[in-house]
């Protein structure tokens, strides 16, 4: 929290209204006061009553008595929800909006990225430039294909990681390796092999064959290729429509090469293909007049990314040239989207190359409506804003885990689900269980006081006494009175949760586990379920959590939880403001668990979301988990920085979304008896 004190000195004797009913409001209330009249409480759901000695009123009454502001006390993603709903009330009766860190929540946020103005062409107009030709050609890399990374010569550095691995040392490789191109380029196009020699023969290498580098480089080269499929079906139906296409490329690779590549790539229909090494020249020098010699006298267009290389050398040549541009010069035209100051490592250039690769496959991003940049797909939202953050936790977990010697892995429900997933997939050396549990079950079997009691009451409900014994508690009963309270039901919820406890008992007694403390994982928690869980499984449990809410006020339960975001950055964090939307999504296709039947089987809430929802959900997953899987077998190595996670997040409100399913989606917290539209936090 920033100095609210600094933050409310504007309005010092003015009246104000405190929103939200939290612990935070209560940490709040006297620095607010020192300033300000706070003239009451406002809270989405309760309009009346008292806590922490000052009224809970409605919003008329606060706009009535004349507020200037109102303080919303609540977490960076609930503030958001506020700001929605109340909003337009404020911006009416110019009442400023506050959160607790002094954020502005009026301030209208900055439209999405766009390419108005930038000279791009549309797919029709490809189209038609084709259809005017006689002959095609294209160049290949950054144009039919891209790579998975940012820069051409990260490849250089994937070998030399590949070489490591293998136990091969060649000092400072990428700068011999690039050293060897320049000078053998001085002269004529070098194959690769010729390349390697160069290398092997100047710097005495004696581990490794030149052709095994070739190979070795060619190999990791083909591994992060993907092809622009747009253009790859375009370029398909005009060859099975007869028109000859033909690949001319500045390219170290030989023909055979480039044919295992097409092919791995999926693009099989080409005429012939024309490449620098095999001729001896580049398309700056003598290759295109190579392709006039093929073509004879008919008309070509060539298509390619390079201004120089290839529009204005074809069109020396008598070919017209047709701009296509790169993925990296479409992240360029967009201002890198932030990710330029997190690329200083090779991790990080990875994962920018995936996002580009994934979000400027398409060469005509020009064409959506407003020229804006767009996604369209769940498995897309799910790859590029949420799978960085998520796979950066997942290898500093596995990290966690062997720094303190863990055994026993448990990956709470829901949130756990895709989490074990990915996990398993990097590490497999302990089996780890996706463990059945929520913070409902936890409470129900693990409350055995009043004081127990007194501490589910103090997160407050949003529903009736009666709604919260059956939600809660599972506790059926008539709607109670207005006198009473949730106290007034302590020998019915004990007793009920003694029973629950004696079936969780059941459940836990029936999972294999080696000697020793438990890794425990949740998303963003207080560590309320740990401290119930703990109490049942009678062993320790070290909490590993994107996030721990509530630090100083669970400090005196001694819970061992290590968040991922220590105090300091959590606050600031992506996650933070975008946790709600991150929660929905990884959650489990089954729904809360409310607990266990005598028999130790589980026990499950009625589902209230569709299977339209689920499929979305699944299809987003499926998207994270591809990143993970592309990620792992190019670099298996924990990123060096969370830096492109934390800027891939928030740019799903930047970037338009046209997946009506995510759209739909909502965020359910059945503990607390919520739901919120997920649009309303776009």
């Amino acid at each position: 929290m920033v100095d609210l004190t600094q933050s409310l000195r504007p309005y010092r004797g003015c009246k104000i209204a405190v929103y939200g009913l939290s612990v935070l409001t209560e940490e709040v209330l006297p620095l607010a006061e020192r300033e300000c009249q706070v003239v009451g409480l406002l809270d989405g759901c309760r309009t009346e009553g008292d806590l922490y000695g000052k009224r809970i009123i409605p919003l008329e009454e606060a706009v009535q008595k004349g507020i200037a502001l109102i303080l919303v006390a609540a977490r960076p993603e609930s503030c958001k929800v506020i700001a929605k709903r109340i909003g337009e009330v404020c911006s009416a009766h110019r009442i400023e909006l506050l959160d607790c860190r002094g954020k502005n929540l009026l301030v209208q946020k900055k439209s999405v990225y766009h390419f108005k103005g930038f000279p791009g062409y549309t797919k029709e107009q490809l189209l038609q430039s084709v259809d005017r030709h006689e002959v095609v050609s294209v160049d290949l890399f950054d144009t039919l294909v891209m790579r998975r990374t940012l820069f051409p010569s990260d490849v250089f550095d994937l070998v030399d990681f590949r070489l490591k691995q293998r136990g091969i040392l060649i000092h400072d490789f990428p700068s011999k390796r690039l050293e060897a191109e320049k000078e053998l380029c001085r002269h004529a196009v070098p194959t690769l092999e010729e390349i390697y020699s160069y290398v092997v023969n100047k710097y005495a290498v004696s581990e490794i064959r030149p052709e095994e580098l070739a190979e070795l480089e060619w190999g990791t080269d083909c591994g992060l290729l993907v092809p622009r499929r747009e253009l790859c079906e375009l370029l398909q139906e005009a060859f099975q429509k007869g028109k000859p296409i033909y690949i001319v490329t500045d390219t170290f690779y030989t023909k055979p090469q480039i044919r295992k590549l097409l092919d791995k790539c999926g693009v099989p229909s080409f005429t012939e293909i024309l490449t620098s090494c095999d001729a001896g020249t580049d398309k700056t020098q003598g290759l295109f007049p190579r392709l006039k010699e093929k073509i004879m006298n008919r008309s070509c267009l060539h298509i390619g990314d390079s201004d120089d290389a290839d529009i204005k050398s074809a069109e020396k040549n008598g070919i017209t040239g047709f701009r296509i541009y790169s993925g990296l010069d479409l992240l360029e035209q967009a201002g890198y989207l932030g990710f330029w100051d997190a690329v200083d490592c090779l991790s990080g250039r990875i994962q920018a190359g995936m996002f580009v690769s994934r979000l400027f496959n398409s060469p005509f991003q020009f064409e959506e409506e407003g020229a804006r940049i767009t996604v369209h797909g769940a498995a897309d939202i799910g790859f590029l804003f949420f799978a960085p953050i998520i796979s950066s936790f997942v290898f500093w977990f596995r990290r966690q885990v062997r720094e303190n010697g863990l055994k026993n892995i448990w990956f709470c429900a829901r949130d756990g689900y895709l989490i074990k997933k990915l996990y398993d997939l990097l590490d497999n050396s302990h089996s780890s269980i996706y463990f059945l549990t929520s913070r409902t079950a936890a409470i129900r079997a693990g409350v055995k006081t009043r004081e127990d009691i007194q501490y589910v009451e103090e997160m407050r409900f949003s529903g009736t006494l009666g709604e919260q014994l059956k939600t809660r508690f599972g506790i059926e009963t008539e709607e109670p009175g207005a006198n009473r309270q949730l106290l007034d039901y302590e020998q019915e919820i004990l007793k009920k949760a003694a029973d629950c406890r004696k079936n969780y008992l059941t459940y836990l007694n029936g999972l294999e586990m080696e000697e020793g403390p438990i890794a425990f994982f949740d998303f963003v928690a207080r560590g309320t379920t740990q401290m119930y869980v703990s109490r049942l499984a009678k062993r320790p449990l070290k909490g590993f959590y994107f996030m721990q809410q509530d630090v100083e006020y669970m400090r005196k339960n001694r819970l061992d939880i290590l968040p991922f975001y220590e105090k300091e950055d959590a606050a600031k964090s992506a996650v933070a403001e975008n946790y709600y939307i991150l929660e929905t999504v990884l959650t489990s296709p089954m729904p809360s668990l409310t607990g266990f039947d005598r028999k130790g089987e589980s026990l499950y809430a009625e589902e209230s979301r569709t299977e339209t929802q689920l499929e979305c959900i699944q299809e987003i997953q499926n998207g994270i988990l591809e990143y993970f899987q592309t990620y792992l077998k190019m670099y298996p190595r924990e990123p060096e920085s969370r830096a492109i996670g934390e800027l891939s997040l928030p740019l799903i409100h930047n970037i338009a979304i046209a997946d009506c399913g995510f759209l739909d989606l909502t965020v359910e917290d059945p503990f607390f008896n919520r739901t919120t539209d997920i649009s309303g936090l776009l």
